[in-house]
């Protein structure tokens, strides 16, 4: 009888850290797709003009909606989701930005998807 409770208080507590770490993994996948752009150090970087400002931030805007939305899907659907939403993002940003500043707004994004394992 021994035996068997201690067995019992084994697979539960085994089930218990298992089902804590996966909790945590979902938590830390799902803030990844979470995007705040700080628009003011953005149009600092690419020298936007006011008129650029006001697009790219629109643009911004709806980026960050889309990849929120990404956090709530499935894991197989994410992948194919963001590369959508980041083609029809470079898409927009290419007919505001000039050629210098949309290459460096790629290296932004570039740089922004790799850190948060995304690319």
């Amino acid at each position: 009888m021994k035996r068997f409770v201690l067995s019992m208080m084994v697979m539960m507590s085994m089930t218990m850290a298992f089902a804590e770490n996966e909790e945590g993994n979902t938590t830390n996948s799902a803030a990844a797709y979470t995007m705040n752009v700080n628009m003011h150090s953005l149009s600092r970087t690419l020298n936007l003009s006011s008129d650029q400002y006001e697009f790219v931030e629109d643009v911004m805007q709806a980026f960050c909606a889309e990849m929120q939305n990404v956090a709530t899907a499935t894991e197989e659907e994410r992948k194919p989701m963001v590369h959508k939403i980041v083609i029809k993002n470079l898409a927009a940003t290419r007919s505001i930005l000039t050629t210098a500043q949309y290459h460096k707004y790629l290296r932004l994004l570039n740089v922004t998807l790799n850190n948060r394992g995304l690319n």
